[in-house]
């Protein structure tokens, strides 16, 4: 048996309370193979996803992707709509936890005994990424870095160089409900890896490709009004976010 988790259930799919800290222990702790076996029922490797409030809302009309939200080991609430929608259902997250904090601040906490690859995004970011968290981080072990596409075509190619380099840890930056499907799919084709996490456009902002919103606009929950500004052909997703996903939450029946 593995830990109980504490979680929120919002539209069939556990999110788990977690803070920043806790969410970076955890997977400190999921990259340890003897506490692996004594703790967590998973073995060896384990599925980390960042939900928000869009994925939420693809996985109501895309039921493998639900279906793998549903058996990682961990979900951590990367957006403020998370936070808003578990109130209105009677619950409280203790924040949110990003997936571009999560990986910085655990990024800062890697030694050279635990190897990291970076897979996705534009040719070149994965490389700038590296060497950017290598610079605040000299004990970074980066063991590779592959820019590609979750395509079946180049997925063949990408298998075989991750399990060349044996990373311990991989990000995979292909973009959500993609990347996901991608690691579900070839994660046990990739023995070396204990923790594979779906983290979007990290490498992006990681590298000052894109640039966040102020802080006082992210402690307000007003990031995603800012990328909207910064990127208005998102206002459909945005759409889906802030006006689909809370309708979709008040009128879910299980």
């Amino acid at each position: 048996m593995g830990v109980q988790r504490n979680v929120i259930t919002l539209l069939g799919v556990p999110i788990d309370r977690v803070t920043s800290r806790e969410a970076v222990d955890l997977l400190l702790q999921f990259m340890e193979p003897s506490r692996l076996k004594r703790f967590f029922h998973l073995g060896g490797q384990h599925h980390v996803m960042t939900p928000n409030s869009e994925m939420l809302v693809e996985a109501t009309r895309n039921k493998h992707f639900k279906k793998i939200l549903q058996s990682t080991s961990l979900n951590i609430p990367d957006s403020v709509g998370l936070l808003y929608m578990a109130r209105l259902t009677g619950n409280k997250f203790p924040e949110r936890v990003t997936g571009i904090d999560t990986v910085t601040k655990l990024f800062k906490k890697l030694n050279k005994n635990h190897s990291v690859f970076l897979l996705g995004g534009e040719e070149g970011v994965a490389v700038k990424a590296a060497k950017k968290m290598k610079s605040i981080n000299p004990q970074l072990k980066i063991v590779g870095t592959h820019a590609g596409s979750p395509s079946d075509k180049d997925s063949e190619e990408i298998v075989a160089k991750i399990q060349k380099a044996k990373p311990h840890l991989l990000l995979v930056a292909f973009g959500a409900p993609k990347q996901d499907l991608w690691i579900a799919k070839y994660l046990k084709d990739l023995p070396s890896v204990r923790v594979a996490m779906g983290v979007g456009g990290t490498f992006d902002f990681i590298t000052g490709k894109q640039k966040r919103a102020p802080r006082w606009m992210r402690n307000l929950g007003l990031e995603w009004l800012g990328r909207l500004v910064r990127e208005p052909k998102r206002v459909g997703r945005i759409f889906k976010a802030v006006v689909v996903f809370p309708v979709l939450v008040l009128f879910y029946k299980k």
